[in-house]
Protein backbone atom coordinates (compact mmCIF):
# COMPACT_ATOMS: atom_id res chain seq x y z
CA UNK A 1 0.00 0.00 0.00
CA UNK A 2 1.31 3.47 -0.91
CA UNK A 3 0.32 6.24 1.49
CA UNK A 4 1.01 9.96 1.41
CA UNK A 5 1.77 11.44 4.84
CA UNK A 6 1.81 15.25 4.91
CA UNK A 7 3.51 17.07 7.76
CA UNK A 8 5.83 14.07 7.93
CA UNK A 9 8.60 16.04 9.67
CA UNK A 10 6.11 16.96 12.38
CA UNK A 11 5.44 15.18 15.64
CA UNK A 12 2.43 13.02 14.75
CA UNK A 13 3.45 12.73 11.09
CA UNK A 14 6.84 11.29 12.03
CA UNK A 15 5.34 8.65 14.31
CA UNK A 16 2.60 7.78 11.81
CA UNK A 17 5.10 7.29 8.99
CA UNK A 18 7.20 5.04 11.20
CA UNK A 19 4.21 2.88 12.13
CA UNK A 20 3.24 2.44 8.46
CA UNK A 21 6.83 1.62 7.50
CA UNK A 22 7.01 -0.90 10.35
CA UNK A 23 4.41 -2.98 8.55
CA UNK A 24 6.16 -2.57 5.17
CA UNK A 25 3.83 0.03 3.67
CA UNK A 26 5.34 2.48 1.20
CA UNK A 27 5.26 6.07 2.48
CA UNK A 28 5.60 9.28 0.48
CA UNK A 29 6.28 12.12 2.90
CA UNK A 30 5.69 15.84 2.28
CA UNK A 31 6.65 18.72 4.56
CA UNK A 32 7.56 22.38 4.17
CA UNK A 33 9.98 22.13 7.15
CA UNK A 34 9.25 25.70 8.26
CA UNK A 35 10.76 27.42 11.28
CA UNK A 36 7.63 27.70 13.44
CA UNK A 37 9.65 25.57 15.86
CA UNK A 38 13.10 23.97 15.73
CA UNK A 39 14.09 22.99 12.19
CA UNK A 40 16.85 20.94 13.81
CA UNK A 41 14.25 18.75 15.52
CA UNK A 42 12.27 18.36 12.30
CA UNK A 43 15.40 17.39 10.37
CA UNK A 44 16.36 14.90 13.09
CA UNK A 45 13.01 13.19 12.60
CA UNK A 46 13.46 13.21 8.83
CA UNK A 47 16.98 11.78 9.09
CA UNK A 48 15.60 8.78 10.94
CA UNK A 49 12.82 8.30 8.40
CA UNK A 50 15.24 8.54 5.46
CA UNK A 51 17.04 5.49 6.84
CA UNK A 52 13.87 3.43 6.42
CA UNK A 53 13.22 1.31 3.36
CA UNK A 54 10.07 2.39 1.53
CA UNK A 55 10.25 6.06 2.51
CA UNK A 56 10.46 8.94 0.01
CA UNK A 57 10.49 12.61 1.00
CA UNK A 58 9.58 15.79 -0.89
CA UNK A 59 9.90 19.32 0.48
CA UNK A 60 6.77 21.06 -0.81
CA UNK A 61 4.62 23.95 0.33
CA UNK A 62 1.07 22.71 -0.12
CA UNK A 63 -0.26 26.26 -0.06
CA UNK A 64 1.82 27.16 -3.14
CA UNK A 65 -0.55 26.57 -6.04
CA UNK A 66 2.30 27.00 -8.53
CA UNK A 67 3.83 23.72 -7.34
CA UNK A 68 0.57 21.77 -7.66
CA UNK A 69 1.69 19.82 -10.76
CA UNK A 70 5.04 18.93 -9.16
CA UNK A 71 3.27 17.67 -6.07
CA UNK A 72 0.80 15.67 -8.15
CA UNK A 73 3.65 13.96 -10.01
CA UNK A 74 5.48 13.17 -6.76
CA UNK A 75 2.52 11.31 -5.24
CA UNK A 76 1.64 9.31 -8.32
CA UNK A 77 0.26 5.94 -7.30
CA UNK A 78 -0.82 6.98 -3.80
CA UNK A 79 -4.10 5.35 -2.83
CA UNK A 80 -4.44 6.68 0.72
CA UNK A 81 -3.43 9.92 2.46
CA UNK A 82 -2.89 10.95 6.06
CA UNK A 83 -2.99 14.75 5.95
CA UNK A 84 -1.34 16.13 9.09
CA UNK A 85 0.37 19.22 7.66
CA UNK A 86 -0.99 22.39 9.26
CA UNK A 87 -0.02 25.50 11.11
CA UNK A 88 -0.47 24.49 14.71
CA UNK A 89 -0.87 26.53 17.87
CA UNK A 90 -3.80 28.48 19.22
CA UNK A 91 -1.64 31.30 20.59
CA UNK A 92 0.39 31.73 17.39
CA UNK A 93 -2.85 32.32 15.48
CA UNK A 94 -3.50 35.50 17.43
CA UNK A 95 -0.35 37.16 16.05
CA UNK A 96 0.00 35.44 12.66
CA UNK A 97 -3.51 34.83 11.26
CA UNK A 98 -2.54 34.57 7.59
CA UNK A 99 -0.25 31.61 8.35
CA UNK A 100 -3.43 29.69 9.19
CA UNK A 101 -5.27 30.72 6.06
CA UNK A 102 -2.39 29.44 3.93
CA UNK A 103 -1.36 26.31 5.81
CA UNK A 104 -4.76 25.16 7.06
CA UNK A 105 -7.25 26.29 4.42
CA UNK A 106 -5.38 26.59 1.12
CA UNK A 107 -3.23 23.52 1.82
CA UNK A 108 -6.29 21.46 2.77
CA UNK A 109 -7.91 22.46 -0.50
CA UNK A 110 -4.75 21.35 -2.32
CA UNK A 111 -4.89 17.93 -0.67
CA UNK A 112 -8.56 17.50 -1.53
CA UNK A 113 -7.82 18.23 -5.19
CA UNK A 114 -4.70 16.07 -5.28
CA UNK A 115 -6.55 13.10 -3.81
CA UNK A 116 -9.62 13.59 -6.00
CA UNK A 117 -7.50 13.29 -9.14
CA UNK A 118 -5.44 10.30 -8.02
CA UNK A 119 -6.44 7.13 -9.92
CA UNK A 120 -7.90 4.46 -7.65
CA UNK A 121 -7.78 6.71 -4.60
CA UNK A 122 -9.37 5.06 -1.55
CA UNK A 123 -9.27 7.19 1.61
CA UNK A 124 -8.15 10.53 3.05
CA UNK A 125 -7.57 10.80 6.81
CA UNK A 126 -7.05 14.38 7.99
CA UNK A 127 -6.24 16.15 11.24
CA UNK A 128 -8.89 18.20 12.95
CA UNK A 129 -8.62 19.36 16.57
CA UNK A 130 -10.37 19.37 19.92
CA UNK A 131 -10.18 23.17 19.59
CA UNK A 132 -13.31 23.05 17.42
CA UNK A 133 -15.37 22.62 20.62
CA UNK A 134 -14.52 26.21 21.56
CA UNK A 135 -15.99 27.29 24.86
CA UNK A 136 -18.35 24.33 25.21
CA UNK A 137 -19.02 23.58 28.87
CA UNK A 138 -20.66 20.17 28.40
CA UNK A 139 -18.11 17.47 29.18
CA UNK A 140 -16.89 15.19 27.80
CA UNK A 141 -16.88 16.67 24.29
CA UNK A 142 -18.82 14.42 21.91
CA UNK A 143 -18.75 14.49 18.12
CA UNK A 144 -22.49 15.19 18.15
CA UNK A 145 -21.99 18.45 20.10
CA UNK A 146 -22.38 21.83 18.40
CA UNK A 147 -19.09 23.28 17.18
CA UNK A 148 -20.18 26.61 15.73
CA UNK A 149 -18.53 28.96 18.25
CA UNK A 150 -14.74 28.72 17.84
CA UNK A 151 -12.69 30.86 20.24
CA UNK A 152 -9.56 31.01 18.07
CA UNK A 153 -8.78 31.32 14.38
CA UNK A 154 -6.92 28.01 14.58
CA UNK A 155 -10.12 26.32 15.72
CA UNK A 156 -12.11 28.04 12.98
CA UNK A 157 -9.75 26.74 10.28
CA UNK A 158 -9.97 23.21 11.62
CA UNK A 159 -13.77 23.30 11.59
CA UNK A 160 -13.62 24.73 8.07
CA UNK A 161 -11.47 21.74 7.05
CA UNK A 162 -14.24 19.43 8.23
CA UNK A 163 -16.82 21.29 6.14
CA UNK A 164 -14.54 21.28 3.07
CA UNK A 165 -13.95 17.56 3.38
CA UNK A 166 -17.63 16.80 3.84
CA UNK A 167 -18.44 18.70 0.66
CA UNK A 168 -15.89 16.68 -1.34
CA UNK A 169 -17.27 13.44 0.05
CA UNK A 170 -20.74 14.57 -0.96
CA UNK A 171 -19.75 15.80 -4.43
CA UNK A 172 -17.27 13.13 -5.48
CA UNK A 173 -17.89 10.17 -3.17
CA UNK A 174 -14.37 10.52 -1.76
CA UNK A 175 -13.98 8.55 1.48
CA UNK A 176 -12.64 10.74 4.29
CA UNK A 177 -12.12 10.58 8.04
CA UNK A 178 -11.45 13.62 10.23
CA UNK A 179 -9.72 13.10 13.59
CA UNK A 180 -10.13 15.65 16.39
CA UNK A 181 -6.86 15.29 18.29
CA UNK A 182 -6.71 15.98 22.04
CA UNK A 183 -3.39 17.32 23.49
CA UNK A 184 -0.89 14.86 22.06
CA UNK A 185 2.44 14.38 23.85
CA UNK A 186 5.36 11.95 23.90
CA UNK A 187 8.89 11.36 22.54
CA UNK A 188 9.90 13.63 19.66
CA UNK A 189 7.22 16.06 20.81
CA UNK A 190 6.87 19.68 19.80
CA UNK A 191 8.93 22.24 21.75
CA UNK A 192 6.03 24.72 21.66
CA UNK A 193 3.83 22.37 23.68
CA UNK A 194 3.47 22.66 27.46
CA UNK A 195 5.22 19.43 28.42
CA UNK A 196 8.39 20.26 26.47
CA UNK A 197 8.34 23.92 27.60
CA UNK A 198 7.94 22.89 31.24
CA UNK A 199 10.62 20.18 31.10
CA UNK A 200 13.13 22.52 29.50
CA UNK A 201 12.45 25.28 32.03
CA UNK A 202 12.60 23.01 35.08
CA UNK A 203 15.83 21.38 33.92
CA UNK A 204 17.40 24.82 33.40
CA UNK A 205 16.14 26.33 36.65
CA UNK A 206 13.72 28.74 34.98
CA UNK A 207 10.19 29.40 36.22
CA UNK A 208 7.20 28.10 34.27
CA UNK A 209 4.12 30.14 33.43
CA UNK A 210 0.89 28.43 34.44
CA UNK A 211 -2.22 29.98 32.95
CA UNK A 212 -5.66 30.44 34.51
CA UNK A 213 -3.82 30.16 37.83
CA UNK A 214 -3.43 26.43 37.22
CA UNK A 215 -7.17 25.78 36.99
CA UNK A 216 -6.88 23.90 33.68
CA UNK A 217 -7.55 20.32 32.64
CA UNK A 218 -6.50 18.53 29.47
CA UNK A 219 -7.13 15.16 27.87
CA UNK A 220 -3.41 14.36 27.52
CA UNK A 221 -3.02 11.63 24.90
CA UNK A 222 0.18 9.66 24.38
CA UNK A 223 1.44 9.69 20.82
CA UNK A 224 1.57 5.89 20.41
CA UNK A 225 -2.14 5.72 21.27
CA UNK A 226 -2.86 8.50 18.79
CA UNK A 227 -0.99 6.72 16.00
CA UNK A 228 -2.85 3.48 16.71
CA UNK A 229 -6.06 5.41 16.09
CA UNK A 230 -4.71 7.15 12.99
CA UNK A 231 -3.67 3.86 11.42
CA UNK A 232 -6.99 2.22 12.35
CA UNK A 233 -8.77 5.07 10.58
CA UNK A 234 -6.37 4.78 7.61
CA UNK A 235 -7.24 1.10 7.25
CA UNK A 236 -11.02 1.53 7.52
CA UNK A 237 -12.58 3.98 5.04
CA UNK A 238 -16.14 4.96 5.93
CA UNK A 239 -18.89 3.29 3.92
CA UNK A 240 -20.41 5.10 0.95
CA UNK A 241 -23.97 4.46 2.03
CA UNK A 242 -26.01 5.85 3.67
CA UNK A 243 -24.90 9.39 2.98
CA UNK A 244 -21.50 10.73 1.99
CA UNK A 245 -18.50 8.59 3.03
CA UNK A 246 -17.28 11.05 5.67
CA UNK A 247 -16.79 10.56 9.40
CA UNK A 248 -15.36 12.67 12.21
CA UNK A 249 -14.01 11.16 15.43
CA UNK A 250 -12.59 12.39 18.70
CA UNK A 251 -9.25 10.76 19.39
CA UNK A 252 -8.06 11.25 22.95
CA UNK A 253 -7.24 9.48 26.19
CA UNK A 254 -10.82 9.73 27.52
CA UNK A 255 -9.37 11.12 30.76
CA UNK A 256 -9.23 14.81 31.64
CA UNK A 257 -6.23 15.46 33.89
CA UNK A 258 -5.57 18.61 35.94
CA UNK A 259 -2.63 20.55 34.52
CA UNK A 260 -1.10 20.76 38.00
CA UNK A 261 -1.11 16.96 38.27
CA UNK A 262 0.75 16.68 34.97
CA UNK A 263 3.32 19.15 36.32
CA UNK A 264 3.64 17.07 39.49
CA UNK A 265 4.31 13.89 37.49
CA UNK A 266 6.88 15.78 35.41
CA UNK A 267 8.61 17.07 38.56
CA UNK A 268 8.87 13.52 39.90
CA UNK A 269 10.39 12.30 36.62
CA UNK A 270 12.93 15.13 36.50
CA UNK A 271 13.72 14.99 40.21
CA UNK A 272 13.29 18.77 40.46
CA UNK A 273 10.52 21.07 41.63
CA UNK A 274 9.11 23.70 39.31
CA UNK A 275 9.03 27.36 40.18
CA UNK A 276 5.61 28.52 38.97
CA UNK A 277 4.32 31.92 37.91
CA UNK A 278 0.53 31.94 37.96
CA UNK A 279 -1.08 33.92 35.14
CA UNK A 280 -4.64 34.60 33.90
CA UNK A 281 -6.21 32.70 31.01
CA UNK A 282 -4.67 33.47 27.63
CA UNK A 283 -6.72 34.79 24.73
CA UNK A 284 -8.12 31.95 22.61
CA UNK A 285 -7.45 29.25 25.22
CA UNK A 286 -10.03 26.98 26.88
CA UNK A 287 -10.23 25.83 30.48
CA UNK A 288 -10.81 22.12 29.94
CA UNK A 289 -10.80 19.43 27.28
CA UNK A 290 -12.17 15.90 27.64
CA UNK A 291 -12.76 13.47 24.77
CA UNK A 292 -15.80 11.27 24.44
CA UNK A 293 -14.31 8.47 22.32
CA UNK A 294 -17.34 6.21 22.09
CA UNK A 295 -17.71 6.64 18.32
CA UNK A 296 -14.12 5.71 17.42
CA UNK A 297 -14.17 2.93 20.01
CA UNK A 298 -17.34 1.49 18.46
CA UNK A 299 -16.31 1.81 14.81
CA UNK A 300 -12.54 1.25 14.92
CA UNK A 301 -11.91 -0.50 18.23
CA UNK A 302 -9.75 2.37 19.47
CA UNK A 303 -8.75 2.06 23.13
CA UNK A 304 -6.03 4.28 24.65
CA UNK A 305 -3.72 2.43 27.04
CA UNK A 306 -1.22 5.03 28.29
CA UNK A 307 -1.99 7.20 31.34
CA UNK A 308 0.26 10.18 32.05
CA UNK A 309 2.00 8.23 34.83
CA UNK A 310 3.45 6.03 32.07
CA UNK A 311 3.58 8.47 29.16
CA UNK A 312 5.30 11.40 30.88
CA UNK A 313 8.28 9.27 32.04
CA UNK A 314 8.68 8.02 28.46
CA UNK A 315 8.73 11.60 27.22
CA UNK A 316 11.29 12.59 29.87
CA UNK A 317 13.53 9.67 28.94
CA UNK A 318 13.56 10.85 25.31
CA UNK A 319 13.89 14.52 26.30
CA UNK A 320 16.99 13.88 28.38
CA UNK A 321 18.60 11.82 25.63
CA UNK A 322 17.74 14.28 22.85
CA UNK A 323 18.95 17.32 24.78
CA UNK A 324 22.06 15.58 26.13
CA UNK A 325 20.96 15.68 29.75
CA UNK A 326 21.08 11.95 30.45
Amino acid sequence: MKTLVTGVAGFIGYHTANRLLDRSDEVVGIDIVNDYYSVELKNARLDRLREREGFTFYKFDLSDRQSFDDTKAAINGVTRTVHLAAQAGVRHSIEHPFDYVDANLVAHMTILELCRHQPNFEHLVYASSSSVYGGNTKLPFAVEDRVDAPVSLYAATKRANEHMSYSYSHLYGMAQTGLRFFTVYGPWGRPDMALYIFADAIMNGRPIEVFNNGDMKRDFTYVDDIVTGVVAAHDNPPPRDPGPPHRVYNIGNNQSEPLLRMISVLEDCLGKKAETIMKPMQLGDVKESFADIEAIRRDLGFEPTTPIDIGVPKFVEWFKEYTGRV
